[in-house]
């Protein structure tokens, strides 16, 4: 783990070689996974309307460290009743040097989250299927693009607001529709 860099340059700018980006440890913070209309959703006909959710929590931990959860949401619904609803809080605590403050936001909203959605996906995937529900495939994310919409969005929302900024940086909120 201790080898792990990113060679992008927008992630690593050749000014600053110096800079690390280091995995310290990865572990699932919170599980949840509930059925509030068992057991007559299993006899529910129709396709589940399944919505996924994305929230993001950053914590600076002191010592170049920051831990970042990746919560992941997934609600399955049958005829505006829910089938389920499966939630993974996955955690990783990353150690980040020589970082300017612009690059290590974009790290920990980008690569962070990225590393962490596999995981999250894999236990959301484990939780349906033992549920007793057709497997449950979540498509992979693509956080660089996410990243870039969102601050092309506080961009505009700033430019639009003169002089009110939100200065809430350290959390992200995604939603997307599986």
């Amino acid at each position: 783990m201790a080898e792990e860099q990113n060679p992008d340059p927008v992630m690593m700018p050749e000014e600053n070689p110096s800079a690390q980006f280091q995995i310290q440890k990865l572990y699932t913070k919170d599980v949840s996974f509930e059925l509030p209309n068992a057991p007559q959703v299993f006899q529910e006909e129709g396709q589940a309307d399944v919505k996924m959710s994305l929230a993001q929590r950053v914590e600076d931990l002191g010592n170049d460290l920051h831990e970042v959860v990746l919560t992941v949401t997934v609600t399955a619904t049958v005829d505006e009743k829910t089938a389920y609803l499966a939630e993974v809080a996955q955690a990783g605590i990353f150690l980040m040097t020589n970082f300017n403050e612009q690059t290590a936001h974009a790290v920990m909203n980008t690569m962070c989250p990225g590393t962490l959605f596999p995981y999250a996906r894999q236990m959301i995937s484990t939780l349906v299927g033992e549920g007793g529900f057709p497997p449950l495939v979540l498509q992979p994310v693509n956080f660089e693009q996410l990243y870039a919409q969102r601050m092309q969005q506080m961009m505009e929302e700033q430019k639009n607001a003169a002089g009110q900024g939100n200065g809430e940086a350290d959390v992200t909120e995604f939603t997307s529709n599986e």
